[in-house]
């Protein structure tokens, strides 16, 4: 049966590691997004550290009842809402990118991102669900940034679900290189990319999706390069698009912080597209398939290196 709701997706301006002040200013935006009557409230990927190659980052985990989990959960029950975000989270010896999503009732469905990304591989594990989450509101799909654009995302939940939930910390190139003209061809590629991408999965599954975002400026290093800064941001575009395949709601980088707020309807209505049998599903730039090998086995011996070093930071 289709149902409509409001929905809001959140833009966040994070600051890589400070878990306080991130927390503090996730609250503040979820009472705006309440305020405006949404439901649905969805916050970016790491909505507590944000995501970079950063010392900060080895103490961004929360225990399984933590205070990311908890202030989910206290703004559900508080508003009535479907409230949800992705943090780290360390069980069992183990850390994940995890997405949560609290329902009304104080109860809770989650999600694991199926692979890091890059640099992230230096700070959790894959994880290994298959993102369908069971909800009063019908079986929504739990999608978080780089599985947006993964055809194994579409096969996991096409046909299963009525709605995608989620969000991104999508970081572009480092601004402050030598040869900028270079750099600044890609970070145009690379916003393109990001910028059609909850729109396509919207039309590959025929659900409406709600992506929440990042879009603040960074400082980090360059995994394998020590010393050499890396200053850049995240990309933006938090989108709500309805089952339509429409753009409901749309805030871009430049817009900074803030809330987008629209009603969709949940169901499905058939995709308008369908994927190529490959595993990205747009054309990724060559320079960032061969970034992804390379940190991504940097940061799988990272990991495993700095997990005698792990601290929670809200256990």
């Amino acid at each position: 049966m289709d149902r409509t709701i409001k929905a809001a997706a959140i833009q966040m301006c994070a600051e890589v590691g400070n878990i306080a002040a991130n927390l503090d200013k996730a609250s503040r935006l979820i009472d705006e997004a309440a305020a405006r009557g949404a439901r649905m409230i969805i916050l970016p990927e790491f909505f507590p550290s944000a995501m970079a190659f950063h010392p900060a980052l080895l103490d961004a985990a929360f225990g399984p009842d933590g205070k990311a989990r908890e202030l989910l959960v206290s703004k559900a029950r508080r508003f009535q809402a479907f409230v949800g975000g992705s943090y780290i989270e360390e069980r069992d010896g183990q850390r994940y990118n995890t997405f949560v999503l609290a329902m009304p009732d104080g109860s809770t469905a989650s999600h694991d991102k199926d692979l890091p990304t890059m640099w992230e591989n230096c700070y959790y594990a894959p994880g290994c669900d298959n993102g369908i989450l069971d909800t009063p509101l019908g079986p929504l799909g739990a999608v978080l940034c780089w599985e947006f654009i993964r055809v194994r995302t579409v096969q996991r939940l096409l046909g299963k679900v009525d709605c995608v939930v989620g969000g991104s910390c999508w970081w572009s190139v480092p601004m402050n290189w030598p040869f900028k003209p270079f750099w600044q061809l890609h970070h145009r590629k690379n916003q393109g990319v990001m910028a059609i991408t909850p729109l396509t999965l919207s039309r590959l599954l025929g659900v409406a999706v709600v992506h929440a975002a990042h879009a603040g400026e960074f400082r980090a290093s360059m995994p394998l390069m020590p010393g050499i800064p890396y200053d850049s941001h995240y990309l933006g575009e938090t989108q709500i698009i309805d089952r339509s395949g429409k753009i409901a709601a749309r805030m871009k980088q430049e817009e900074g912080e803030g809330v987008i707020a629209a009603d969709i309807t949940l169901g499905r209505a058939g995709p308008s597209l369908q994927c190529t049998p490959s595993f990205w599903i747009p054309c990724l730039p060559v320079l960032f398939r061969m970034v992804w090998h390379y940190q991504n086995m940097y940061g799988k011996w990272y990991y495993v290196r700095s997990r005698r070093f792990w601290s929670r930071a809200n256990p």
